[in-house]
């Protein structure tokens, strides 16, 4: 048995000396891998690298950017590039093809509807920071090249594009939203009222409410743009049923949307009956009787409603 000391004071007992932690080697080779780019499985990025990526990707003002050096040169291998898996890439390629529509469209006019297709491809993306640069790229595509987008064979290719600004505006992603309604504002100034008209029409009954509503906006937009020989060639009792369709829709945006077209079209319907004989009838009583020979008896109320509130 020890003794224990006369002073009380406790017993030191040495303390074992503790073990160095196993290292993983499974931990070693993830953090080697980590550091290693071509080692990692695409798609396999941690959240906060792709955010990180994101947030590398510049979103350029048509205004700031520069000409190209060599435009030849970059249109050889632009497609090839629009095809890169690597989506950073492909945002820098998006942005050539925004240099080359801005100041060397001759360089870019033989391969725009492949450059297009690929550009919708890139909209479809789900990643936010291609899908806003294909969109941007589209602004300037129509800016430089909206007179001959509307026009064969670029028409059916346009459709195609047409659908996701569309679908793109009607997003919830604030920053892809608003740029999405800036390139369709842009699409309305650019190309020619009529084709595009008729192009915007088969969106009036589209199963997606938000959908419509944007197609409303572009359309009521076109429509004040229109002559009044293309509004007479289109036909005003053809646009006036598309604005009681629109009367009747569950968004105020395409209803308001409506009043704007009925507004255009009593105006133009107005100017084109002004000039009436003395024994004529007046271009209001021409206005009402179009309306009830044109619409349902609701529907023309509502218009000649609407016709009286302005």
């Amino acid at each position: 048995m020890a003794l224990r000391a006369l002073d009380n004071t406790p017993e030191h007992t040495p303390e074992r000396p503790k073990k160095a932690p196993k290292k993983s080697v499974c931990a070693g080779i993830e953090n080697h891998l980590a550091g290693n780019e071509e080692n990692t499985v695409p798609g396999s990025r941690s959240p906060a690298i792709e955010k990180a990526q994101e947030e590398r990707v510049d979103y350029i003002a048509s205004a700031d950017l520069q000409p190209l050096l060599d435009p030849e040169k970059i249109a050889q291998n632009l497609l090839q590039r629009l095809e890169s898996k690597d989506w950073i890439k492909v945002c820098e390629a998006l942005n050539d093809v925004r240099r080359l529509a801005i100041y060397h469209s001759a360089s870019l006019t033989s391969l725009l509807d492949r450059v297009v297709l690929l550009l919708v491809k890139a909209m479809k993306n789900p990643r936010s920071a291609l899908c806003k640069t294909s969109i941007m790229t589209s602004t300037d595509l129509f800016n430089g090249f909206g007179h001959v987008f509307l026009s064969p064979p670029m028409s059916d290719v346009i459709d195609t594009l047409l659908l996701q600004l569309l679908l793109k505006a009607s997003q919830d992603k604030r920053f892809v939203c608003e740029e999405a309604e800036m390139t369709l504002n842009a699409m309305v100034k650019s190309s020619p009222a009529l084709p595009l008209l008729r192009k915007l029409e088969h969106y009036v009954n589209h199963s997606n409410l938000r959908v419509r509503a944007k197609a409303a906006v572009s359309i009521s937009n076109c429509i004040a743009k229109l002559e009044m020989e293309p509004m007479k060639e289109y036909g005003f009792s053809k646009i006036l049923h598309i604005a009681a369709d629109l009367l009747n829709d569950r968004l105020p945006v395409a209803r308001d949307s409506a009043r704007s077209i009925i507004a255009s079209v009593h105006a133009a319907f107005s100017k084109d009956h002004g000039q009436h004989d003395e024994e004529g009838p007046l271009p209001e009583d021409s206005w009402k009787s179009f309306c009830a020979t044109s619409l349902p008896p609701i529907a023309a109320q509502a218009v000649e409603k609407i016709v009286q509130q302005q």
